[in-house]
């Protein structure tokens, strides 16, 4: 009998040059640069480049790129239409989900898979995504989108489209190392599935609409807001203590997650500290100091003292990506419902780098499942059963 790996544990299904993990060590590259280099060093625009084209561009490929994102902001008055006629209650995931796929329909090179045509599709989706998502949250609230505009950054103008006002620049930088950080994350669920979408030669729009899907699990990109659910129900940093030892216990569970189970902690991959957290945390006690509001970085941090008393940290469980940025985006002023689509719109990036990665070396991804189940059954007349 063949061996089963649950999860696909440690196991390697493809080469890639676009991202590298050491989980023992708490180490994250993209294509051979250090995540806390780049996030230090560069923008969401240069790093997109990057994943997309193995190097930073130059300030001419840049200013290129940034006039190519400014000019595919915008979408078509349809699409804008049915944001509108979005039942309000549509989470504003399934709504992303949607309105990818409407978008494909507009794209005269949906069906292209060639490099090229791959490429602008990349950019094209990087640059509509914020849109979408802002005219979403927005139709929600019963308010009209707010176009974007023809300058600024990716976070920056998302941030506009959002409220109408030009956001801070401390903050939209923030914002914009914040997607850095999430752009790429090697063979997560997410990316698996829309390299498994792709590699039948479905086309890039079919493998990010995947990709969308499987991102908006608790257990993939919906675990920040399980976060900030959890940080509100502690409510102050002096019981934060007592509420882990519930969660620990089992006499109290999170959200939809597992009892014992502390949301934003522990990593399939990572054993050491993830290097992505290390630097959200800096960025949410810099913000927090900024916006004079500590109450939710300081909740955040009494969580995981908590969680390190109680021995977590000798068993190799510590904050991710997913734990720092609740309390970042929260002190920010972005919307909970936002928090897992603002994944997608970083991660637009690397789904797209790894969808022309599979396309360039394609192999259909077809693993098989070892039968368990009853064999030599016959089958009797539906009167005798």
């Amino acid at each position: 009998m063949a061996n089963v790996t649950q999860g696909l544990e440690r196991v390697a299904v493809a080469e890639s040059r676009i991202c590298s993990i050491d989980g023992e060590q708490g180490e994250l590259i993209y294509q051979g640069y250090d995540i806390q280099d780049l996030a230090t060093n560069t923008t969401f625009e240069e790093v997109a480049y990057l994943l997309w084209r193995g190097d930073l561009p130059t300030q001419a490929q840049l200013s290129q790129l940034n006039e190519q994102f400014v000019s595919e902001r915008d979408v078509d008055d349809a699409v804008y239409a049915l944001v509108k006629a979005l039942p309000k209650s549509t989470v504003t995931m399934d709504a992303l989900r949607t309105l990818v796929s409407l978008l494909a329909s507009y794209d005269d090179e949906m069906a292209d898979n060639s490099p090229d045509a791959n490429m602008r599709k990349s950019v094209r989706l990087t640059a509509k995504i914020p849109t979408l998502l802002a005219a979403a949250h927005r139709a929600q609230k019963g308010l009209e989108p707010i176009r974007p505009e023809p300058t600024g950054s990716i976070a920056s103008n998302f941030l506009y489209m959002l409220s109408g006002t030009e956001p801070d620049d401390f903050v939209a930088k923030t914002l914009d190392t914040a997607l850095i950080l999430h752009a790429e994350h090697g063979m997560n669920a997410s990316t698996f599935s829309g390299r498994v979408t792709v590699a039948t030669l479905a086309d890039l729009y079919a493998g990010v609409t995947s990709a969308i899907g499987t991102l908006k699990g608790p257990l993939h990109g919906g675990a920040n807001a399980l976060v900030l659910e959890m940080l509100g129900e502690i409510g102050d940093p002096s019981k934060a203590a007592d509420y882990v030892a519930r969660v620990l216990d089992g006499s109290h569970t999170v959200g939809t997650l597992a009892p014992k189970r502390i949301p934003g902690l522990g990593h399939r991959v990572y054993k050491a500290l993830d290097p992505r957290a290390t630097v959200l945390r800096g960025m949410s006690r810099t913000l927090g100091d900024r916006a004079g509001d500590l109450h939710w970085i300081d909740l955040s941090e009494a969580v995981v003292e908590a969680c390190e008393a109680a021995g977590l940290s000798q068993k190799a469980v510590y904050p991710n990506v997913d734990f720092f940025s609740a309390s970042t985006y929260q002190t920010m002023g972005i919307d909970t419902s936002l928090f897992t689509p603002v994944f997608a719109m970083a991660r637009i990036t690397g789904w797209t780098a790894h969808i022309m990665e599979q396309h360039a070396q394609n192999r259909l991804i077809r693993p098989h499942a070892v039968y368990v189940g009853e064999r030599g059954r016959v089958t009797k007349p539906i009167s005798e059963r």
